[in-house]
C-alpha cells in the first residue's frame, strides 16, 4: 500500500488536569472550540460515494509533511533518566519510575511528585537527484508528570503518571521533491497511567497499572477540500518487576500492552454534493518490553544497561471506513525495533549528581516502505545532565544531542536519495518530597 504517499500528521501532544488524586486525568483543551463527538449514525451511500470518499480520505492523509503521532515512540520521560541515556529500568528510585519501571516506587519513601518538560528540536536533510533540502525544523515540547505514595507498613506504594508516550512532528518545505497535497494536521495524545506495586520480600517488587489513553485527530487539505475530525479512548496495562538479590546489583523489566485508536469522527467535503460524512481511522499501537541491569561499585557510582524491544509488527495497516464503505488502508508493515540503552550516575556530596548516557535506537521502516514523512534511521543520542537534592526539594536538568547517519533509499520516487536526521533536546524536572 506504499503505492500510496503516507499520511501526514503535524503533531501536537498535550498535557493538562495535574495530580490531584481526585481530579480529571486529563482535559481537552483544543477540543472544546468542537461539540463533542456523538456516536455516528451510519447512513446508506452508493458505490460512487464511497469511492470518492475513499480517494478523498487517502488523499487527506497522503501528505508527507510531518512525522506520525503514532509512529514515534517518546522514551523521554524524565531528565536524569534522559541523562543516562534512559536505562533506569533497574534503578527507576525517581517518581517517573512508574513509566521506567513501576516496580521501582517501593523503594521511595512517603509522597513524592515530579514534573517536567521535554523540550526537542529536530530536523532532517535530503540530498537525492533534484538537489538537497532540509527540512523545517520543529519544536515540540512534551509535558510529564509523576507523582507516588508509599504505605510501608503494607509494603504497598500507588503511583500515577500522566505524559505522552507518542509524538513529534517534521514539515518539509515545497521545493521538496514531493509536494506538500495539504495543510496538514494534528493528534493530541495523553496517557493517564494509575499504577500499583508490591514488596513481598526485601530484594524484590512487583507492579502492575492501567494505561487510559486518549486521543483526538484533525487532519485538513486544500485538495480537494475536506476537514476530518476524530478522537478515540483505549485502554491497556503495564507490568514491572526490580529484583536486588545482592547490594551492587540489581535488575528490572517492564512490560507495556499493546492498545488499539478507532478514531471515531466525521469528514466534510467543501464544495461537493454531500458535505459531511462518518469517518473512523484504526491504528495499532505497539507492545513494548524492556529489561535493565544496575551495577552500583560503590556508593557514588551507578553503571546500568538497558535492552527496550518495541514490538511495531502490530503497526501493519491503518484501516480507514467511511460510511458502510470500507475506504481500504494505509500500508505501513513496520519491523520490531530495539533500542539498547547505557547510563551511568556519579554521586557527590551535598546531594549533588551527575550522568551521562548513550542509546542506540534502531530502524523501525523497512526501505521498501519508507517515506518523507517518516524519515527513520537507525539513531545516536548522546545525553549529559546534573541534579540536586536537598531536604524536600529536587531538580534535574539534561542535554541529548541525536544523529541518525545517512540512509539511502532507490527504487522509490520521489523519496530517492539520502536522508540524515539532527536533534537537540532539553529536559528538566522538579520534584518534592512530602
Amino acid at each position: 500500500m506504499r503505492n500510496f504517499a503516507p499520511r501526514s500528521f503535524a503533531v501536537r501532544n498535550f498535557f493538562a488536569s495535574l495530580f490531584l488524586w481526585e481530579g480529571p486525568f486529563f482535559a481537552t483543551s483544543v477540543w472544546n472550540k468542537r461539540q463533542p463527538n456523538k456516536k455516528l449514525k451510519i447512513t446508506k451511500q452508493s458505490p460512487i460515494g464511497g469511492a470518492m470518499i475513499a480517494l478523498c480520505l487517502i488523499s487527506a492523509l497522503a501528505n508527507p509533511r510531518s512525522l506520525p503521532a503514532l509512529g514515534i515512540r517518546l522514551p523521554d520521560q524524565d531528565a536524569f533518566a534522559t541523562a543516562r541515556g534512559n536505562a533506569f529500568a533497574a534503578t527507576a528510585d525517581d517518581p517517573a519510575a512508574v513509566y521506567y519501571n513501576p516496580a521501582g516506587i517501593t523503594q521511595l519513601q512517603g509522597a513524592n511528585l515530579s514534573l517536567g518538560m521535554y523540550g526537542i528540536e529536530l530536523s532532517s536533510r535530503y540530498s537525492g537527484p533534484a538537489g538537497s533540502v532540509n527540512s523545517q525544523q520543529q519544536w515540540a515540547a512534551l509535558p510529564q508528570g509523576f507523582s507516588t505514595i508509599s504505605f510501608t507498613n503494607y509494603h504497598l506504594a500507588l503511583g500515577l503518571g500522566i505524559y505522552s508516550p507518542y509524538g513529534l512532528s517534521m514539515s518539509w518545505p515545497n521545493k521538496a521533491p514531493w509536494a506538500p497535497l495539504g495543510k496538514g494536521g494534528e493528534i493530541d495524545y495523553v496517557r493517564a497511567n494509575p499504577v500499583v506495586a508490591y514488596q513481598p520480600w526485601s530484594t524484590l517488587s512487583i507492579a502492575a497499572g492501567a494505561m487510559i489513553d486518549y486521543s483526538q485527530a484533525e487532519l485538513e487539505t486544500s485538495t480537494p477540500g475536506i476537514d476530518l475530525h476524530g478522537r478515540d479512548t483505549d485502554a491497556g496495562f503495564n507490568l514491572g518487576v526490580l529484583w536486588h538479590p545482592w547490594e551492587q546489583h540489581s535488575f528490572g523489566a517492564t512490560y507495556r500492552s499493546a492498545t488499539d485508536m478507532n478514531y471515531q469522527g466525521h469528514v466534510t467535503f467543501l464544495g461537493l454534493p454531500f458535505h459531511s460524512q462518518a469517518a473512523t481511522l484504526n491504528y495499532h499501537l505497539p507492545q513494548t518490553l524492556a529489561f535493565g541491569y544496575s551495577y552500583r561499585p560503590t556508593e557514588k557510582w551507578n553503571f546500568e544497561v538497558d535492552v527496550d524491544w518495541t514490538d511495531w509488527t502490530s503497526l501493519r495497516t491503518a484501516n480507514i471506513v467511511s460510511g458502510p464503505v470500507p475506504a481500504g488502508g494505509l500500508a505501513f508493515n513496520w519491523k520490531p525495533s530495539t533500542m539498547y540503552e547505557f547510563g551511568a550516575t556519579r554521586y557527590f556530596g551535598s546531594g549533588w549528581q551527575a550522568s551521562a548516557g548513550y542509546m542506540y535506537s534502531e530502524n523501525s521502516v523497512p526501505s521498501g516502505y519508507f517515506t518523507a514523512a517518516v524519515p527513520d534511521s537507525d539513531r545516536h543520542l548522546f545525553s549529559l545532565g546534573i541534579g540536586k537534592k536537598y531536604q524536600q526539594l529536587s531538580w534535574n536538568v539534561a542535554y541529548q544531542l541525536g544523529y541518525g547517519p545517512s540512509r539511502t533509499i532507490t527504487g522509490d520516487i520521489p523519496y530517492n536519495g539520502s536522508y540524515e536526521f539532527f536533534s537537540n533536546a532539553l529536559s528538566f524536572n522538579i520534584g518534592y518530597h512530602f
